[in-house]
């Protein structure tokens, strides 16, 4: 059993998530995010890593995307119709369903309102899905006659999972973003209990004791309340599809439980959400 790990990505830091893993003679790439604090060659990851050659088909057996956040996707179209890697992609269908909305709305960003040389095309994004193969969750994939994978539900955002790859003897699993406690719209990730060689798990709250998910609730809805009860005005900026939308249903149900009539307005962009009450 021979594994080997490539971090391109997210060591040591949040955001750019990439890491290529070697079994016995396998190479997944797990995600293929982007840097969003960086403007630089450090908004991607270091690609040529891989392939000195640039020969990324031969390198890599199949890349995985775990979900559609930008610091796990955001550098795929880059990595495919820029780089040329035209190999097997494997994400949710959801994944697949909302990543292109994210890189597009991305792309406006950087590109129409703020001058950014451009990295990728919307013509780059619409190709790049296209190679994208959508599996659902606990479907094992039969990517090559030796290597097998496997999605389990993580929670997170809708279409965020877990993967499972096997070759021979040898399982690892690959967590992405993952939520251990249910939220009002997603429950907890699930996964079966399996005797792994290797687990790369993501690890940003890892040394950090936070409060309850009630305690905090409480206390925003406490704030906002005090707010708007002394004629105030609150602004939400939020900037992660789905929290958003956790948000909305968090505000919308205790606006009904006290009878609030307050209005609540909802900024449909993907990069920054807003709430005016």
């Amino acid at each position: 059993m021979t594994i080997e790990t490539l971090v391109l990505g997210a060591g040591q830091e949040v955001g750019k998530s990439c890491v290529v893993v070697t079994i016995n003679g396998k190479r997944i790439m797990f995600d293929c995010g982007m840097h969003m604090g960086e403007t630089d060659h450090r908004r991607y990851p270091d690609f040529q890593r891989i392939s000195d050659s640039g020969d990324f088909n031969n390198a890599l057996s199949c890349v995985i995307i775990t979900h559609f956040h930008l610091d796990h996707v955001g550098a795929l179209p880059y990595f495919t119709e820029v780089c040329g890697y035209s190999g097997p992609i494997y994400m949710t269908y959801p994944t697949k369903a909302l990543s292109p909305l994210m890189l597009e709305d991305y792309r406006k960003v950087m590109v129409d309102r703020r001058g950014e040389e451009e990295q990728f095309t919307s013509d780059h994004i619409v190709e790049c899905m296209k190679k994208v193969i959508a599996l659902d969750l606990r479907q094992t994939v039969q990517v090559d006659e030796d290597l097998q994978i496997r999605a389990y539900y993580a929670g997170h955002v809708i279409g965020a999972a877990m993967f499972y790859a096997k070759v021979g003897d040898t399982e690892m699993v690959y967590t992405g973003d993952y939520n251990m406690t249910p939220d009002r719209h997603l429950g907890a990730a699930q996964i079966d209990r399996l005797r792994l060689d290797l687990l790369i798990t993501e690890s940003t709250y890892a040394t950090t004791i936070r409060d309850s998910r009630y305690a905090r609730e409480r206390e925003f809805l406490k704030a906002v309340h005090k707010c708007v009860s002394s004629g105030g005005k609150v602004l939400i900026p939020t900037f992660a599809l789905g929290r958003a939308q956790e948000l909305c249903i968090l505000l919308d149900d205790y606006w009904e439980r006290m009878n609030l009539k307050v209005p609540i307005y909802f900024s449909s962009g993907l990069n920054h959400f807003l709430f005016n009450i």
